[in-house]
C-alpha cells in the first residue's frame, strides 16, 4: 500500500478548498491548483471535523478489518 508524504489533513483540506475553487466541482475555475496550493490551511479545521468524525468506523467498516487499529490510525491522524 502506497504511503502518503502529505498529512491527512492536509489531504482532506485541499480536497475541501478544490471543491470550493475547481470547475470540476462546485467552482468555476478551470485549473485551480495554484489556488488550493494557496487556500488549503484556510481548510484545515473543516478538514480536522472530518477526520474527527472518523474516528469511530461504522459497523460496514469495522466489520472489513480492526476498529482498534483504525482508531488508532484516525487519532494520529489527529494528533491525538
Amino acid at each position: 500500500m502506497p504511503i502518503s508524504k502529505t498529512s491527512a489533513i492536509e489531504r482532506v483540506a485541499r480536497v475541501l478548498a478544490a471543491d470550493r475553487a475547481s470547475a470540476n466541482a462546485h467552482g468555476d475555475q478551470h485549473s485551480a491548483g495554484s489556488d488550493v496550493d494557496a487556500a488549503w490551511p484556510e481548510y484545515r479545521d473543516q478538514a480536522l471535523a472530518v477526520l474527527k468524525t472518523l474516528r469511530e468506523p461504522d459497523a460496514t467498516m469495522a466489520a472489513a478489518g480492526d476498529a482498534d487499529v483504525w482508531e488508532k490510525m484516525a487519532l494520529a491522524a489527529i494528533g491525538e
